[in-house]
């Protein structure tokens, strides 16, 4: 079988510190956008620079930081479908749901045009996604792995971060959720996986697994 090349280009919104990735396989000129967040003129920017055409957006959640730039992309870019898990769809048109209102901008973002699932496999730029439902910091958050090559790639949101884990204190968060998707479904994967996540910088399962404190292995 072979092992194909994923690139992955981070663009980080200032406000929250938050990443957005631009996401391709090496010698195509389509991609995805995963978690475009308030600095979509810079995500649309370096598009634009790499040569791509859109093929999706990806939503880990349904988060104001991580939904903000939807509207922009599909103004660019209006055939490009958004894609989010179907439990935390709900957030995208809900300004109190998606956390804004209480930061007070009252953001919402275009609705779905994809719904995904724990278990599921969604494909776009020849990116064979497989869908992780990983709920604890929001009750829809799902993590997106691609398993194409080696070593495997884990975009993941807002559960796990380097040394740290995503907050649990949100109304539908669930901390014992939360732990419990860490570690049934991120670190049962190879300890070689990347993992770039929504907020500071990449990590590998198997650093996790050995020194996060929050959620020892």
């Amino acid at each position: 079988m072979t092992s194909e090349k994923l690139l992955v280009e981070a663009v980080v919104s200032e406000m929250f510190g938050q990443n957005a990735f631009i996401v391709r396989l090496e010698g195509r000129k389509d991609g995805v956008i995963v978690d475009p967040g308030f600095e979509s003129d810079k995500i649309i920017e370096r598009v634009q620079e790499l040569g791509l055409t859109p093929a999706a957006i990806l939503n880990t959640h349904g988060h104001a930081d991580h939904i903000a730039g939807n509207a922009a992309i599909k103004e660019r870019w209006p055939d490009c479908p958004l894609v989010i898990g179907a439990e935390d769809a709900y957030k995208l048109t809900d300004a109190n749901a998606n956390l804004s209102q209480g930061f007070g901008f009252g953001l919402i973002s275009p609705p779905a045009d994809v719904l995904v699932k724990d278990g599921q496999q969604y494909t776009a730029a020849g990116i064979v996604w497989e869908v992780l439902g990983t709920p604890g910091h929001s009750c829809g958050h799902v993590v997106y792995l691609w398993k194409g090559g080696t070593p495997w790639v884990a975009l993941v949101g807002d559960v796990l971060f380097r040394g740290s884990v995503g907050r649990s204190d949100f109304a539908d968060s669930d901390p014992r959720q939360l732990t419990d998707s860490i570690r049934g479904k991120l670190y049962a994967l190879p300890e070689d996986s990347e993992v770039f996540p929504g907020h500071g910088e990449a990590t590998t399962i198997g650093d996790e697994k050995r020194f996060n404190p929050f959620v020892p292995a």
